[in-house]
């Protein structure tokens, strides 16, 4: 392994976090010895070519820096090769970290978590979901909650956690039973009245709510709940047991297990680690052991 890595940045990732963590996380990787180069884009989709050239360059490893936003992104630039992932988890949500066990707005140990596991050799190989050319680690999303996220992305204003509290608000005042068309594996269509699915790959989004609780990202199966159909007084009865995974024992909710689903549904997208990735219909898969992440000792 090259002593030479690449720490990934987003500045603006949870209100400013990003920057601040770049330079603690990097010099506890400077003390142990590893040359640091910082790679930071003008935007997405340019951060991420910066990052693929890293790796193709031959870089050590690719360490993530913000939150969720980028740990996806650090996730499509090393998915399926053999250059291990860091994480340096700062942003808002960071269920990728939680999910693994890594530190969480802690930039200084997370960076020495990464130095120690590239040391000792500490890594755990972790399955992706893969929905078209993109990868997942945490959950793809579908109805009501991917309709909050469409409309607090068109939201102006305000910033922040209110406007999708504001958004929730709106789509339940909007809201209607979705039909789908969900296909496990290479079994029969199942056509369901619902008002989400979730297919996880790890067990929560949002900011730590498990909509798929006892997801595991290294048993080579994709979680998938269904949340069925019901009234609005349900669903916010319902919804706030997400925080505990204790949604998953209600009647209305079904859960599954499979190596790829099929998700069928008008006038939905879908959203996976809270990124856009188009209207449905979507197939998403499961690789096993697609990543190396960098991992304290187990």
């Amino acid at each position: 392994m090259t002593s030479e890595i690449t720490l990934f940045v987003n500045p603006t990732a949870g209100r400013g976090r990003g920057a601040a963590a770049a330079q603690p996380a990097a010099d506890e990787l400077r003390k142990a010895g590893f040359a640091v180069r910082t790679v930071v884009g003008n935007d997405a989709d340019d951060a991420l070519i910066r990052a693929r050239e890293a790796v193709r360059a031959g870089t050590g490893a690719l360490i993530a820096v913000g939150g969720d936003g980028m740990s996806s992104l650090g996730l499509q630039a090393v998915a399926g090769t053999e250059t291990p992932l860091g994480v340096v988890s700062v942003g808002t949500g960071n269920d990728f970290a939680r999910a693994t066990g890594l530190p969480v707005r802690q930039p200084a140990e997370a960076g020495r978590v990464v130095a120690e596991a590239l040391k000792a050799g500490h890594e755990r190989r972790v399955d992706l979901g893969r929905a078209g050319e993109r990868w997942f680690g945490t959950v793809l999303a579908s109805g009501f909650d991917s309709r909050v996220n469409d409309r607090g992305n068109r939201m102006r204003w305000p910033s922040g956690k209110i406007k999708y509290d504001l958004a929730i608000l709106a789509e339940l005042a909007a809201f209607k039973t979705i039909p789908y068309r969900l296909t496990l594996d290479e079994g029969e269509p199942l056509e369901i009245g619902a008002t989400l699915v979730a297919v996880g790959n790890g067990p929560s989004y949002g900011g730590g709510m498990r909509i798929c609780h006892g997801a595991e990202m290294d048993d080579g199966l994709l979680d998938v709940t269904v949340v069925g159909e019901c009234s609005r007084a349900t669903l916010l009865r319902v919804f706030p047991r997400v925080y505990k995974g204790t949604h998953l024992s209600h009647p209305a909710v079904t859960s599954y297990r499979a190596r790829s689903v099929r998700l069928e549904a008008p006038e939905v997208t879908g959203y996976a680690d809270g990124e856009p990735l188009g209207p449905l219909p979507l197939t998403a898969h499961v690789v096993p052991g697609a990543v190396r992440l960098l991992v304290g000792e187990q």
